[in-house]
């Protein structure tokens, strides 16, 4: 079961990407075009990429094979997204100027592909691990303002 805590964090993260998904048409095109796999295939790009950064090395084995496929796979992936399936919506943002547009729809995008991986129970439990160092009676204290 996840504790408070760590549901209002990941309700959080999902609330911000989704909120914006319902009120961008490019945000909205790449969530209704994108299947689970292709979600599950961008957070393991994300999970590789970040693991390149020399403070997260440790934690990410991923072999140069292992890099070069999921650099392949959010390729198609974008390529599909942004020259096939939603490419409407991407010429609207390119005669606006309009890159941050173009941002923010990729990061909601991100946003529902950690979304989809928390709702595993092993992901979720570790998740919540960290509440168990939660100073319970700090927190109460600056919820209640006492």
């Amino acid at each position: 079961m996840i504790k408070p805590v760590a549901l209002a964090l990941l309700i959080l993260f999902a609330h911000a990407g989704a909120a914006h998904a319902q009120s961008d048409p490019l945000a909205r095109c790449l969530a209704d075009n994108t299947t689970g796999k292709d979600r599950k295939d961008l957070a393991r790009w994300v999970f590789v990429a970040m693991g390149a950064h020399p403070e997260m090395r440790d934690l990410v084995l991923a072999s140069a094979q292992t890099a070069e496929q999921a650099n392949r796979k959010m390729a198609a992936i974008v390529t599909r997204l942004m020259a096939e399936s939603c490419a409407a919506e991407v010429r609207a943002l390119s005669r606006n100027g309009e890159s941050d547009a173009m941002r923010k729809a990729f990061e909601s995008l991100g946003a529902l592909a950690m979304l989809e991986l928390s709702t595993n129970p092993d992901v979720s439990a570790s998740v919540a691990g960290f509440t168990r160092y939660v100073d319970q009676a700090k927190l109460a204290a600056a919820i209640s303002g006492k």
